[in-house]
């Protein structure tokens, strides 16, 4: 058996504790307007800074298996949709595009956790549908450690739409570092005809 920690902090006892919860919350001005260094040519959002339990909890996810942090992470980024939807920055319908994930590491980690937490955080929210439409071809290196000429050089040419995609779209990622990923994907969906209204993202490094 696994011990029981909070996968925001470490504390003992909780899977995800109240402090860990309040840092998570969204803030009343977030999503804010973020600068990746590599404008991908629409706004990109972030509903927070990637550092504290925000990152952990990230981390937890993608490389821990720590299913049961998918809930308040797609809770934040409920809020975000809802926010943005409330301010008449985006419209319904509308259609979530999870950015896309290297494919050993999508089977590595048991599916694409960015796409999980989209579904869950639109599974009632009319008029909104969540798929996964890009997909990392050739040989895309793992991004940790690269810089962003680096990131920009790895992923140029290598994100593919793989299904139609119709109506408005938002890219929905968890982390927005350089921008090289939101940057190709947005290519590529332009590329396909497609309306990319922003990218939001839950935290920005």
């Amino acid at each position: 058996m696994l011990p029981l920690e909070c996968g925001g902090c470490g504390a003992p006892s909780t899977r995800w504790c109240a402090a860990c919860a309040a840092e998570l919350c969204a803030r009343a001005a977030q999503p804010q307007v973020v600068t990746p260094r590599l404008d991908p040519g629409v706004p990109v959002l972030a509903l927070g800074r990637y550092a504290g339990a925000r990152r952990n909890a990230i981390i937890a996810v993608k490389e821990h298996g720590r299913a049961d942090l998918v809930a308040p992470l797609a809770q934040t980024l409920r809020i975000g949709l809802d926010r943005l939807l409330a301010w008449g920055l985006i419209e319904t319908p509308l259609t979530i595009v999870a950015a896309p994930t290297r494919t050993l590491a999508a089977r590595r980690r048991g599916g694409d956790p960015v796409a999980r937490l989209a579904a869950r955080a639109t599974a009632d929210l009319t008029g909104v549908g969540v798929i996964r439409a890009l997909r990392l071809t050739g040989f895309a290196r793992d991004s940790v450690g690269l810089s962003s000429s680096q990131r920009q050089r790895n992923l140029a040419g290598r994100v593919r739409v793989t299904r139609p995609v119709l109506g408005a779209v938002i890219i929905v990622d968890d982390v927005v570092t350089t921008g090289a990923t939101a940057s190709e994907s947005v290519r590529a969906l332009r590329d396909a005809g497609v309306a990319v209204q922003a990218v939001l993202a839950l935290a920005s490094a």
